[in-house]
Formats: structure tokens, C-alpha cells, sequence
């Protein structure tokens, strides 16, 4: 599939542009500069189904460290890319630092465009557009992002270097079918069997994004000292022993108080990856330790049901803490996710950074399983020998039987002469039976309380 990356400096409406071409609001946009850090990436079409993959990058700036490490990681795209747009504002007067990028892009001997943006009016084509002719660009369109104008002559050109499906329909004829390989493969099965959606959540400055990389082994997001550095959330899907893993890097989260303009959004879409996401690596910094704010991030994957791993980062530069100190501290104060499998590494050094993929695969099998219900009731009838259902003022409460209606996470309905009142306490105490008896680490387990006849579907 053809890849297209959109270049420039910042706050020229590159982001803007991805959105349109996507068709959805997925890149933050803002009037500050240098909103986008990271790359986004996203599967677009345009006339007669041809699909090409969009890339947005950070604005090329080497005013600063931060900066300069986003115009490295948006020049390594266009070199990997199969056709570059470079785009400018039409509201200013050509820029030398434009013209030195723009020519830098042209030694690829890539197909390249010169995307003249906010040029709202006929008058402001006929004042602006023409001066960036001193460009020197083959193909150059004046267009209007927020106001969708002039974008035809620009799909034109983009449909040339971006083959359509009978195109490619007919080079796939060309190769004989091996016979081998003639089942049907069911692929809505495949899909949800293998992917596993991995978010990576936690604080400003705990090494997010230094992890990604190194489970990823590329710089992929942009890591700086600077808290906050990320705010899109950015994506990157691999293999491993035949799963597909796809990780998210979501934005730190800050105290509320201190979230300030396009820090909001960042929040928001962190809420909207839970909302998609498996399991999560809760990262947190073993040189600070667990704070009040870690544990109100924690409060989201408890929220959500998600299974969880929770990751002790910078294990290699931590203090004189031993690992059982460190984890009993985290355990005391994570009371709520007792369930998580914990792990400690050093994203900076790699160290045991290589378990995560291991620990991933692991829990989402357990986060998957279906418990078999004969199993699950000799499970229960074994619990409640050990410690009887509280009866309420008198009222004996039984449980008949239970059965598994869902997974991620398994779902357990308790059927009941009065579910009213099972205490959330014995629920517990059940969920915690079951953990260890079917070796459920890292899962959470949903456990609901019905009437004989209920639909097992319901909460």
C-alpha cells in the first residue's frame, strides 16, 4: 500500500488536512504550535476505492531539543514514504527555511506537491498564490482546509501515483493459487483471536514513549525531558508468536488543575483508547514512587474492566528500595488492582523489557477464557463450603448455580433466590476464589447477581 506523508513547518494545517483526508476529527488541531509531536497514521480512500495510508507529522522546527527531535522523526517518514506533500501557509510570504525543506525533500526523487493552505478566496489566489511559485515545484495546488476549497485538482494529481483496486486486482490473477491454501478462512474469527489492543497509560514524564520504542525496537514516538511531549495518542501494530499487538502511546495525564489548552484533549482521547483497549501497561516512575494521581489513573482501567500490567519504569537509576519494598508499596496503594501482574524494567537500557510481549500474550488468553461451566459450579460450591453466603437480617441468601455469559473480561452470573442481596464483599471473595483457581492473574472479573430467568446479557 503507497504511503503519503504530509510535511511543514508548524501550525500550517497539516493536521487539518489528515483529518480531511480521513474524514474524521482523529489529529488534535489547535492554534498552537507544534500541537502534533508524533506521527499519526490512518487508512484512507479517495475515487474509485483507491487506498493509500495517510501520514501526519510534527512541524518541522529546530528552534528547540523537542523540535528537533520532531523534524528528525517527520524527515525519516518522507524518506519512507511513496509521495510527500509539503505544505505551507498561504497567509504569509515564502519563507527561505521553507524553500531549504522544500528542497531537501526534492534530493528523494519522490513524487512531491507544494500545498499552498489558507487560501480562502478567489482575491487571496490571485494576491498570494503566485508568490510561491519561487519555489520552483512542479505541482503545486492552492487550497483551503477549513473551507474544503480547491481540493479536485489536488486529488487528481495524488490518483496518479496511487494505484486503484484493478489495478492491483489484475497483477493478483497474474500468480497461480496454491492449492494448499483453498480453505476458507473464517477472518472475522482470525481478527478477534489475534489482535490484541495494548494501551500504554500513566503520567507525565514516566517513559511512555521510551517504552514504545524499545518494545517496538524504533523510535517511534518522540521522547523528550519535557513532560507532556506527547498529546496525540500514536499507534503501531506487530507481530509476535503469530498475535497481532497493536500499542497505543497515550498522553501523560496531569493533575487536573494543571490541564491546560490542548492538554484537554489529550485526556479526552485517553478515554477514548480505553474505551477500544484490552489491556493496559500502567507505567509508573520507580524513582517517584506511587502518588495520589497514579492512583487516580488507575481508577480509569478498574473503570473500564481492563486487564492490566502495571510496568515499575526506571528500575536501573531507582533508589536503595528492594524489589519486595517496591512492590508491596504499589500493591498498598493499588489496592483496587490487586488483580494486575506487576513487572520491573528500564525502558532506557532494555531491561526485561523483552517479558512484556511474553506477559501481553499471556494475560490476554486469560483475559479471553471461557470457563467451562461444570468447572466454574464445583469452583463455587467449593467457595461457599469455605465460607457461607451472609444471610440478610436472617433471610438465607443460596446461590444455585453460575455461568459464564461474556469475555474480556469474563463475566460471571451468580443465579440466585435473592440477589439483591449478595454483598459486593462476597462477590469479591468469589472473584478472588476463581483468580486462583484458574490462574487469572492480570484479569478482572465481572460478577453479577440475577434472578432465575434473567437474560445472561443484562447487567
Amino acid at each position: 500500500m503507497k504511503k503519503v506523508a504530509i510535511l511543514g513547518r508548524p501550525n500550517v494545517g497539516k493536521s487539518s488536512l489528515f483529518n480531511r483526508l480521513a474524514r474524521q476529527r482523529d489529529a488534535i488541531t489547535s492554534d498552537i504550535a507544534g500541537t502534533t509531536r508524533d506521527i499519526k497514521k490512518r487508512i484512507v480512500t479517495i475515487s474509485e476505492n483507491r487506498e493509500f495510508e495517510v501520514i501526519d507529522t510534527g512541524g518541522i522546527d529546530e528552534s528547540s531539543e523537542l523540535f528537533s527531535k520532531v523534524a528528525e522523526l517527520a524527515m525519516k517518514v518522507a524518506s519512507e514514504a511513496d509521495v510527500i506533500l509539503y505544505m505551507v501557509d498561504g497567509k504569509m510570504l515564502p519563507d527561505d527555511e521553507d524553500k531549504k525543506l522544500f528542497y531537501r525533500l526534492q534530493k528523494l526523487n519522490k513524487p512531491i506537491a507544494l500545498i499552498i493552505n489558507k487560501i480562502d478566496n478567489d482575491k487571496e489566489e490571485e494576491l498570494r498564490f503566485w508568490e510561491f511559485s519561487s519555489f520552483g515545484a512542479k505541482d503545486m495546488f492552492g487550497i483551503s482546509v477549513s473551507h474544503n476549497r480547491k481540493f479536485n485538482p489536488f486529488y487528481h494529481w495524488l490518483e496518479q501515483y496511487i494505484p486503484s483496486p484493478l489495478e492491483t486486482e489484475t497483477l493478483a490473477l497474474e500468480e497461480e493459487p496454491d492449492p494448499l491454501f483453498d480453505e476458507p478462512i473464517n477472518q472475522l474469527e482470525l481478527q478477534e483471536d489475534d489482535e490484541i489492543k495494548v494501551a500504554i497509560i500513566g503520567r507525565v514524564n514516566t517513559g511512555k514513549s521510551s517504552l514504545l520504542n524499545t518494545l517496538l525496537k524504533k523510535e517511534r514516538s518522540v521522547v523528550s525531558d519535557v513532560a507532556g511531549t506527547t498529546i496525540d495518542p500514536v499507534d503501531e501494530t506487530i507481530y509476535y508468536n503469530d498475535r497481532r499487538i497493536t500499542f497505543v502511546d497515550t498522553a501523560g495525564i496531569r493533575r487536573r488543575s494543571k490541564i491546560l489548552g490542548i492538554e484537554k484533549f489529550a485526556l479526552g482521547r485517553t478515554t477514548e483508547v480505553l474505551n477500544k483497549a484490552n489491556i493496559v501497561l500502567l507505567v509508573i516512575d520507580s524513582t517517584a514512587g506511587v502518588s495520589e494521581l497514579d492512583e487516580r489513573v488507575a481508577g480509569l482501567i478498574e473503570k473500564h474492566k481492563l486487564a492490566c500490567l502495571i510496568v515499575l519504569n526506571k528500575w536501573d537509576i531507582r533508589d536503595d528500595k528492594t524489589y519486595e519494598e517496591a512492590v508491596a508499596d504499589v500493591r498498598y496503594k493499588l489496592k483496587f488492582l490487586h488483580y494486575a501482574s506487576l513487572i520491573t524494567v528500564s525502558a532506557k537500557t532494555g531491561l526485561r523489557v523483552h517479558k512484556i510481549l511474553d506477559e501481553i500474550v499471556a494475560i490476554y488468553d486469560r483475559y479471553s477464557m471461557r470457563i467451562p461451566t461444570a468447572k466454574l459450579n464445583d469452583t463455587i460450591k467449593e467457595a461457599i463450603s469455605r465460607h457461607q453466603v451472609p444471610s440478610h437480617h436472617g433471610a438465607v441468601v443460596r446461590i444455585k448455580f453460575a455461568t459464564q455469559f461474556d469475555t474480556k473480561p469474563p463475566r460471571i452470573a451468580l443465579v440466585s433466590n435473592r440477589p439483591e442481596f449478595i454483598h459486593f464483599s462476597y462477590k469479591r471473595y468469589l472473584a478472588n476464589f476463581i483468580r486462583e483457581r484458574f490462574d487469572l492473574e492480570g484479569v478482572p472479573l465481572d460478577i453479577v447477581a440475577r434472578n432465575r430467568g434473567e437474560r445472561d446479557n443484562e447487567d
